[in-house]
């Protein structure tokens, strides 16, 4: 029975998205037309994402380091164990974001719009497709955007999740630019809702995240990335419990 209901929470949180997506759609298309209209944009995505949350029993807690000016440009790497993780950050960054991702997101009805607007889109395999996204990732930096990306790359195949060796991408881009680095854990959403939910289903529950303080990489060269990279998988992992 409790697995009939987690499966059956799973639907109820798919049809929720799809329904806040439909309301909201009017307002996506008109944002995602012009790069100006992008803070704009996530405002609508922030909605998006909290009330299929809301309505299906996910609440967000957020825990700082220290306070964050959302005024300036970062660099958002949290760990990644959950398709919800997608919701959380929408729900707690602030600022002018966009997302570098999977290109299969661009299969996906309700992430298709934002994937082929305001996020970049990242064919794993493919040399060329990462270099034109972290192209287009410096591009947006400059213009005043933060990215969010998932230094593992991926949520892993192990239940319960490990957290994965970090890709070297964010890193070299957050020294390049000489900005800083945030790093984010989520501790929750595992247990919530495992990957994208099917195997386990999803219960509700609170999502507690933990936005760390800053790390600055002025002065930092790019040979410096294996030491930033450390310093923020340490950090997440210091707040894991898995």
């Amino acid at each position: 029975m409790k697995a009939i209901l987690k499966q059956g929470l799973r639907y109820w949180h798919l049809a929720m998205v799809g329904l806040i997506f439909v309301f909201t759609y009017p307002f996506v298309y008109y944002f995602s037309r012009k790069e100006s209209r992008y803070p704009l944009l996530n405002k609508v995505r922030r909605i998006c994402a909290l009330f299929p949350s809301v309505l299906s029993g996910f609440l967000y807690k957020v825990q700082y380091e220290e306070p964050i000016d959302w005024g300036k440009t970062y660099i958002f790497c949290p760990n990644h164990a959950s398709n919800l993780d997608i919701f959380t950050m929408s729900v707690v960054i602030k600022n002018n974001f966009f997302f570098l991702g999977k290109d299969e997101l661009l299969k996906n009805p309700a992430t298709k719009i934002f994937f082929e607007t305001i996020d970049i889109p990242l064919k794993r395999e493919s040399n060329i497709s990462a270099f034109r996204a972290f192209k287009k990732t410096s591009e947006r930096i400059e213009a005043g955007m933060s990215p969010i990306i998932f230094p593992e790359g991926k949520i892993g195949e192990e239940y319960p999740p490990i957290l994965h060796h970090f890709k070297s991408g964010p890193f070299r881009l957050a020294i390049e630019h000489q900005i800083a680095i945030v790093p984010v854990t989520i501790k929750d959403n595992w247990k919530l809702f495992w990957d994208d939910g099917i195997k386990y289903g999803c219960k509700p529950g609170v999502s507690h995240i933990c936005i760390h303080k800053p790390i600055e990489t002025i002065g930092m060269d790019v040979k410096d990335d294996e030491v930033l990279k450390q310093m923020v998988y340490d950090k997440i992992a210091s707040k894991l419990d898995y």
